[in-house]
């Protein structure tokens, strides 16, 4: 899975129609070249700690993790507790990308480390420009620590 090495953005997102949105947004923004779509929390640790059918790709990081909060067998809030305490990955920016802007989401995210809490617009040319936009702050503007 050498392919995997060039991947820059991270996608944890179990809905069809959303994971195809944020795509559908980063690609207007010329950023979805390098993109993996995981479909739960297990397969996103999975992939960022190199076990189970990730692990011939434990030299690879990605630039950018998109994470859904509510998803099946992990939740988006485990996933990003496990991202920020592991020293290998806790330097990897990971936006929050929910439907829900429960205040206690967005609280337990940021006590857990996360760097942007985006609640997905209802409207679907909106939600394609936000992820857009983000896309390029976190991946063109953003610096982050080699």
């Amino acid at each position: 899975m050498s392919e995997l090495k060039q991947v820059e953005i991270l996608l944890v997102e179990d809905s069809q129609e959303d994971a195809e949105i944020t795509i559908r947004g980063l690609q207007q923004a010329n950023l979805a070249n390098n993109l993996v779509w995981l479909k739960d929390g297990e397969e996103a640790l999975d992939f960022l700690f190199c076990r189970g059918r990730f692990s011939d790709h434990a030299d690879y990081r990605p630039r950018l993790i998109l994470l859904d909060l509510k998803m099946p067998k992990m939740d988006g809030i485990e996933v990003l507790k496990e991202i920020k305490q592991n020293p290998q990955t806790r330097n990897i920016p990971v936006v929050m990308l929910t439907s829900s802007a429960e205040e206690s989401d967005i609280v337990r995210s940021y006590s857990l480390g996360v760097n942007s809490y985006l609640v997905k617009p209802v409207d679907f040319q909106k939600f394609s420009e936000e992820i857009a936009k983000a896309g390029i702050y976190w991946l063109v503007m953003n610096k982050v620590p080699g």
